[in-house]
């Protein structure tokens, strides 16, 4: 089996998956319809072209370096008008960074990492004011989603690494497989992308850890040995 490893990067990133009113709330995760967006738009897709090609593909996120939520505040004047819209709140990640792995048909995915590397129109994370920094795709490697999962190298800043444990876990949502449980039901299967009408259906999601990872950078920590206060052993 193949996969396609896309690194998300940047700023600020927003993945939301049913706010449409005056919050606007973001996951902490890439959505699936927030990343098969992008790659609708790399190959140039119309909002109203078909989606089933991209709906069979296996789709999983691993969380490498954590963001902080923050909120913008926005104003908007309906420009025919001259008169104020109403306030909305819109959340965003900032900081964050995600390994994105796709599995799938290797010719398949083949065409949507030449479109990655050459987009028909400019790719961003969730929202137009939120553009990747550096490579997005990671190439193709014959393996399963699990495995690219679980066995990536991680990639996280060295600023976040310095900050985390000498070990780390990292976070893995994924697709439910047939017969297993879900732990999370999300709204983020596109039907149609387009505006007047954008259609999603449900996806059962899978949440697991990765097994420990070595951070040569990370803080050092000593055992704890209370009695060493009192001069025991």
């Amino acid at each position: 089996m193949s996969v396609l490893l896309l690194r998300f990067a940047g700023p600020m990133q927003a993945w939301g998956d049913s706010s449409r009113f005056n919050h606007r709330a973001t996951r902490r995760e890439p959505t699936k319809s927030g990343v098969f967006g992008l790659l609708a738009a790399a190959q140039g897709r119309r909002r109203s072209d078909p989606l089933e090609d991209l709906l069979d593909l296996r789709f999983g996120v691993r969380t490498d370096q954590v963001g902080r939520v923050i909120t913008d505040f926005q104003t908007e004047i309906d420009w025919r008008t001259g008169k104020s819209k109403a306030l909305t709140y819109r959340d965003y990640l900032a900081d964050a960074r995600f390994l994105v792995v796709i599995e799938g048909n290797r010719t398949f995915l083949e065409s949507l990492e030449a479109a990655v590397k050459s987009p028909a129109y400019p790719l961003f994370l969730g929202r137009r004011s939120c553009p990747p920094s550096g490579n997005i795709t990671l190439g193709i490697h014959e393996q399963t989603l699990d495995k690219a999962l679980v066995n990536h190298e991680w990639l996280a800043a060295t600023w976040y690494r310095k900050k985390q444990p000498a070990r780390v876990q990292l976070a893995i949502s994924r697709d439910q497989l047939p017969g297993e449980q879900a732990d999370e039901f999300i709204r983020d299967v596109p039907v149609n992308f387009e505006q007047r009408h954008r259609q999603h259906n449900l996806r059962g999601v899978v949440h697991r850890f990765t097994p420990l990872f070595e951070n040569p950078d990370g803080r050092q920590t000593r055992d704890h040995n209370p009695f060493e206060l009192i001069g025991g052993a």
